[in-house]
């Protein structure tokens, strides 16, 4: 009888109960995401810009986060592409007064939608925009998120700021983080998740020459702490190399779809079901308890 490989064995164990995870958490829980917002809308650049401004301001409490994303889809209506399209700063930057979000406030939402009008200007749609930077022979999404973010970022700013260059205070600036500074780019991540994942009912799929293998796991705080109970990670900063090594590690279970498992173990962190420390009755109805080090 040959010898029991230990490691395939705890790989096994692990990929079942992550596979359950991945089938218990599904569009029922849609209500506790910002995603909620994007399954709104049906026509595909609609999709795209709700996508960008929900994930764009996916930072915070969800209920916090839920009630932003609400306040401006009440200004752009309910044709937010047409809305998009339509966009003059200067006539209409004073309908984002007073909105507030943290760290940001309307005269930065108003310039990113209308960075999303540039894009769609110059290439149609946010996704070809994207895949100016992108190659399907980079490692993963990393080069062409940088070259994403620099790309936005360089775009014309003068109706919004009076003059070209964006300045470098500028609050939009926090919408498109690199990963080239160690960022792990969590926002950007989780609307190329939405983007580009397909094959359930929860993504939209609708940039398709992109691979999802190439995804990186939007990682936030839930993601980190959860990844390390189960040894997804070792690392300890919640960085761009966390979230690679989470996804690498992911790879073993699907590597045409690794971040799929993304939303589900969110919901063990959002829904207060995965506590940071350990609680006997919450411990005990967890899907991942037999593989949590907690």
């Amino acid at each position: 009888m040959g010898k029991i490989d230990k490691k395939q064995t705890g790989l096994k164990e692990l990929k079942s109960h992550l596979d359950k995870l991945y089938k218990t958490f599904d569009l029922e829980y849609l209500s506790s995401d910002p995603l909620e917002f994007v399954h709104k809308f049906k026509e595909r650049r609609d999709q795209e810009i709700v996508g960008l401004i929900s994930s764009s301001l996916a930072y915070g409490r969800v209920a916090g986060i839920k009630r932003s994303i609400e306040k401006v889809m009440a200004i752009v209506g309910p044709h937010p592409c047409r809305f998009v399209m339509n966009l003059d700063p200067k006539k209409d930057l004073s309908a984002f007064d007073g909105f507030v979000h943290r760290f940001n406030d309307g005269k930065d939402v108003c310039c990113l939608l209308y960075f999303a009008k540039l894009m769609m200007d110059e290439c149609g749609s946010i996704g070809g925009f994207f895949l100016k930077g992108y190659s399907p022979e980079h490692r993963n999404i990393k080069e062409a998120l940088a070259a994403f973010s620099q790309s936005v970022l360089s775009l014309d700013a003068t109706p919004v700021y009076g003059k070209k260059e964006l300045p470098k205070g500028a609050g939009v600036r926090f919408f498109f983080p690199t990963p080239v500074d160690g960022s792990p780019c969590k926002r950007l991540n989780l609307y190329l998740r939405w983007m580009v994942r397909r094959g359930d009912s929860l993504d939209f799929g609708l940039w398709k020459k992109v691979d999802p293998a190439k995804l990186i796991i939007p990682l936030d705080t839930h993601i980190a702490r959860i990844s390390k109970n189960i040894g997804l990670t070792r690392r300890a900063s919640p960085d761009w190399k966390m979230a690679e090594e989470i996804t690498e590690a992911l790879k073993e279970f699907d590597p045409r779809d690794p971040v799929k498992y993304d939303f589900a173990l969110c919901r063990l962190g959002i829904l207060d079901k995965c506590p940071s420390k350990a609680d006997p009755d919450k411990c005990e109805s967890c899907l991942i308890k037999q593989i949590c080090i907690l």
